[in-house]
């Protein structure tokens, strides 16, 4: 028997049939699957210590499961001593399973750490589809060993769909276990 990656099976077996009822999908083809997560992290500390950007990429490759990249910055800005091509953060594409394991990750144990948490945002979307979801720590990956931090950082998390609407999206995210807040507050 061959490992199958959890919520890739629950996508298939319980996120399909359930959306196509909901929506009224005619063809399978039609129903909105996740595509690629993009994890993208911004050391703004980093124009003055290089070390950071290092520590950011490990860090990422640790919580991702992937190979991170550093990222460059496009052009120069003198106000901030930023010079073109210099190294600013940090990011990596998640897809398939490593995306469907980052997803069970991030859902069942990175969230419930979060101080105070009572659901995620439902309007981190864009209008076509995706979801975009801010961390302020990036401790709250098990991954990371506190000690060995040299700086709290944050992270965008973006979720790409094949849905057309927000609507569709936010259902497909729901289904897939993202714990959303409701406006019962």
């Amino acid at each position: 028997m061959s490992y199958s990656v959890r919520l890739k099976t629950k996508y298939k077996e319980e996120v399909v049939p359930a959306l196509q009822t909901k929506f009224g999908y005619k063809n399978v083809m039609q129903i909105p699957r996740l595509t690629k997560i993009a994890i993208n992290q911004g050391v703004g500390a980093a124009v003055s210590d290089k070390k950071l950007v290092d520590s950011a990429v490990s860090e990422m490759t640790l919580i991702a499961g992937q190979r991170a990249v550093p990222t460059k910055s496009k052009k120069a800005i003198s106000n901030f001593k930023l010079r073109e091509e210099m190294p600013i953060g940090a990011r990596v594409t998640l897809r398939d399973n490593q995306m469907f394991e980052f997803l069970d990750r991030l859902v069942s144990i990175a969230l419930p750490r979060v101080r105070d948490f009572k659901g995620i945002n439902p309007k981190g979307f864009d209008g076509r589809g995706n979801y975009t979801l801010g961390v302020t720590e990036h401790i709250i990956f098990p991954e990371i060993n506190i000690d060995k931090v040299a700086k709290i950082t944050g992270m965008d998390i973006t979720f790409v769909t094949t849905a057309k609407t927000d609507e569709e999206a936010l259902a497909l995210l729901k289904e897939l276990g993202l714990p959303f807040k409701t406006n019962k507050n």
